[in-house]
């Protein structure tokens, strides 16, 4: 009996190729959004994308495409996914990916590429072309892939994914040549992909270790991270903190992991030396998704007098900063095992020096607010207050680097809500794209989609091409740009530190008629004002801008005198 050969696809329009491969595996995997901008050789992409059910969401500018992916991610726990053509359009997301990657955010980045031939640093002089595309990426992602041949496409996305979600969690890159994309294939329709996470426990003899130290502890406290969020630690931190009668603070990054209000809450107030005086007493300090770092440790005057318990998955943050027991570990495997060992019974009494842990943390508290209340800081205060009492309980909210979100690091209670904000790479221009791919998963996922972003006029103009995405979707996403005409705090740094300051102040435009040019409502108000103006938006239809002009201060630093 003769063989037959394997038919070959034709070329010509409708014929399945490496892009319908990437979008079936991806539908496969359980995505429903993409993010990005097209792209000459990413063509075979968004044309497979025409055949498939995947939404896309087409942003103006790939760094804002690559803050939508993740602002996608934090909002419904799923993997964003971000397409990216070659050369400029890669290069230009990388600030996005960084952010992304600083705060393990899980995204699968699929990149074009030039033509298989044109690949291994010779100069063809192809559109677009780089010397090695993926490791421009090197920095800013967990790992790199080239995709060489069509068949490997699947299984790469698979792998890219498992990586993706598998703690400590972050963006993949993938990179894919235009010919691979475009080129007819014979390989079959996608099925089925599963990947999942990694597992990621902590060693039973560390836990045993840590164990030994928290029940001898009689002055144990906890710093929470963003690892705790990103582990889903918060049930298994609530319960080792009240079988400890641990006081708990949340670094921005881990700004709702514990309850606000609860009797052993420090909150946020991270950067206050009374919260840094509580660390340092400390016999015990379990430090959970935390590196430590240049905020959490009040600006590294933190000298803590006690023996630290460090748990991170990942290994190069451990003793980054602090000798300790390290313990590599997804936050939330390493909690439960924790609490699971933890015996109601068997720790110390806690003894804060004749106080109990509760009278502590109300001291404490007390003593942040008569500090604030010294200062010139009513407007400030009511300014947080009232954004706070307008916006819902369980809304997100994104939060650019702006002295508003510096406020609200330290004193926004997020509720049943998420607070998100910049401070994993602290780069500008996060807050209103992030909200729209919050805004945009959530309605995807069946959930009240309406999303508040928080920017200055400085870092707004960073996303301000947004607002035409906002409005071709009818992004349900209420912006608040406070205008104080320049990057305000820089201003006020440099002010502190030499008496004036150089290159801060801006011109800017009207915004609330660039706002309505892009067809988006948008209105300007006084300061006492914006919670109504808030409430407004939050009742209206897809995107609308909130202006305020004013000049909101920082309160003191209190690392400076110490």
């Amino acid at each position: 009996m003769t063989e037959m050969a394997a038919p070959v696809p034709e070329q010509g329009r409708g014929a399945r190729n490496g892009g319908d491969l990437v979008v079936e595996t991806l539908e496969a995997l359980g995505a429903k959004t993409v993010f990005g901008i097209p792209g000459q050789h990413a063509l075979g992409l968004f044309d497979a994308m025409g055949r498939g059910n995947l939404h896309f969401v087409s942003s103006r500018i790939e760094n804002n495409s690559a803050f939508a992916a993740d602002g996608y991610s934090r909002a419904t726990g799923e993997v964003g996914v971000l397409f990216l053509s070659t050369g400029p359009g890669a290069l230009t997301s990388l600030a996005g990916l960084q952010e992304a990657y600083a705060t393990g955010v899980p995204m699968v980045v699929v990149a074009s590429q030039i033509p298989l031939e044109g690949l291994g640093a010779r100069r063809k002089g192809m559109l677009h072309q780089l010397d090695d595309q993926k490791a421009s990426a090197a920095n800013v992602t967990k790992s790199q892939r080239l995709i060489q041949h069509a068949s490997g496409i699947p299984s790469a996305i698979q792998d890219a994914w498992t990586e993706a979600i598998s703690s400590p969690q972050g963006p993949v890159w993938l990179e894919i040549p235009q010919n691979v994309l475009l080129d007819p294939i014979m390989v079959p329709p996608v099925e089925d992909a599963l990947a999942e996470a990694a597992d990621n426990p902590p060693r039973i003899e560390l836990v045993r270790e840590a164990v030994k130290w928290l029940e001898a502890a009689t002055r144990p406290a906890i710093i929470a991270g963003g690892g705790t969020r990103r582990g889903q630690a918060e049930k298994s931190l609530l319960s080792i903190a009240e079988k400890l009668r641990a006081p708990v603070i949340c670094t921005p990054g881990g700004n709702g992991a514990f309850p606000w209000n609860h009797e052993l809450s420090l909150q946020a107030w991270i950067e206050d030396r009374y919260m840094t005086d509580v660390l340092e007493d400390a016999d015990v300090l379990v430090v959970i998704g935390s590196s430590l770092g240049e905020v959490t440790s009040n600006y590294f005057t933190f000298e803590p007098r006690g023996r630290i318990i460090q748990i991170d998955a990942e290994p190069r943050v451990l003793e980054s900063n602090r000798p300790g027991l390290g313990i590599r570990a997804d936050a939330g495997q390493a909690l439960a095992a924790l609490d699971e060992a933890l015996q109601p019974g068997r720790t110390a009494s806690p003894d804060w020096h004749g106080a109990t842990p509760e009278v502590l943390v109300k001291e404490s508290l007390a003593k942040v607010r008569a500090r604030l209340e010294s200062q010139d800081l009513a407007k400030e205060l009511k300014f947080m207050a009232d954004i706070r009492e307008a916006v819902p309980a369980d809304m997100q909210t994104f939060w650019d680097m702006t002295i508003a979100a510096y406020w609200g690091w330290s004193c926004w209670d997020a509720r049943q809500g998420q607070f998100h904000s910049a401070q994993g790479a602290g780069g500008l221009g996060f807050a209103f794209p992030g909200a729209i791919g919050a805004a945009v998963g959530l309605e995807t996922t069946g959930r009240p989609g309406r999303v508040l972003a928080v920017s200055g006029d400085g870092s707004s103009m960073y996303s301000i091409a947004e607002l035409a995405t906002a409005k071709q979707h009818n992004v349900p996403v209420t912006w608040l740009i406070v205008d104080d005409g320049g990057y305000g705090i820089l201003r006020e740094y440099m002010v502190g530190a030499f008496g004036k300051a150089t290159a801060t102040e801006l011109a800017r435009p009207d915004f609330v008629k660039l706002a309505e040019s892009f067809g988006v409502p948008a209105t300007r108000v006084a300061p006492e004002d914006v919670g109504d103006a808030l409430k407004a938006g939050f009742a209206a239809d897809g995107p609308n801008v909130v202006v305020v002009e004013t000049l909101l201060k920082m309160f003191s630093p209190t690392h400076l005198d110490h």
